[in-house]
């Protein structure tokens, strides 16, 4: 079963994110006192633990939210998903809306390891149905 691990936000773009015991999803905005919320397609990023594994095993400790992601999945391989996939997370609704994106300039993570997850693993989604979402919170396809 795939569910969340973890849910992190961030009040100033560029920083790491920092988990909290829920995030609450707005229409059309987003997580409620994220800094990446707004009417555009990236309103919400996610991350497989699966992915961060892989970095872990660089020797990197890595907390949730180190790659500014939002949602901390497991058990889900989210960037096999085809952009337009509706996910169920609890009672919200969600639709992948990006696969990956560039490393930002001075990427902590790719300067020390030459590599780093989020710009292959990593996917994007915009809300569709309001709700809340937090750790334990179960994920399905629903589209």
């Amino acid at each position: 079963m795939a569910h969340v691990l973890s849910v992190c936000i961030s009040e100033k773009r560029g920083t790491v994110k920092k988990p909290v015991e829920e995030i609450k999803l707005k229409l059309d905005h987003g997580i409620i006192g994220d800094a990446h919320a707004g009417s555009w397609h990236r309103q919400i990023s996610l991350l497989g633990n699966e992915s961060v594994d892989r970095m872990r095993k660089m020797g990197l400790v890595l907390d949730a939210g180190v790659f500014a992601e939002n949602i901390l999945t497991e058990g889900i391989v989210l960037n096999t998903l085809p952009i337009g996939t509706h996910l169920r997370i609890g009672k919200s609704l969600i639709e992948v809306t990006q696969i990956g994106k560039e490393c930002h300039h001075g990427c902590v993570i790719r300067e020390k390891t030459g590599f780093c997850v989020m710009p292959t693993d990593g996917i994007f989604a915009k809300v569709l149905e309001e709700g809340t979402i937090k750790s334990g919170d179960e994920i399905t396809i629903e589209k």
